[in-house]
């Protein structure tokens, strides 16, 4: 059985993950406004940095097939903080895509195990979809 360690760090850098998306959740409901979602930017990729650590950070982002999403994620953000929010997250939804779409697997079989939402996502129509997905990178 591997042994997932939570150090303080990891700790921080999960708080504030969720810190950042709750923040870009607030930006989004407030009408796009800019100050909540550069906040959100920014308290994600920090926690993402505490979470797995930096050289694991930069190693994901520059990955050659990442570059895209790295791109359009950093462009996005860019924008953000510009004053252009709706284009910039837009961008920003399309790099997330790209990043981490090799994920979206784990995170199909994590939703499956979750009480009631597990049993609902067991029906044959949203099955059917869970399988066609798993264990594929999805084409952007």
């Amino acid at each position: 059985m591997v042994s997932f360690e939570m150090n303080d760090r990891k700790k921080i850098g999960l708080g504030l993950t969720g810190f950042g998306i709750f923040f870009s959740f607030l930006g989004v409901i407030f009408f796009f406004d800019k100050g909540f979602l550069a906040m959100g930017n920014i308290l994600f990729f920090s926690g993402v940095t505490l979470t797995i650590g930096l050289k694991s950070t930069m190693q994901f982002f520059m990955k050659r097939q990442n570059l895209k999403g790295t791109l359009s994620f950093g462009m996005g953000f860019f924008f953000v903080v510009i004053g252009w929010p709706i284009f910039g997250m837009i961008l920003e939804a399309y790099g997330f895509i790209v990043l981490f779409s090799g994920f979206w697997p784990t995170v199909a079989v994590f939703l499956q195990r979750i009480p009631f939402l597990g049993w609902l996502l067991q029906k044959p129509y949203f099955r059917s979809i869970f399988d066609r997905y798993r264990g594929r990178r999805v084409p952007v």
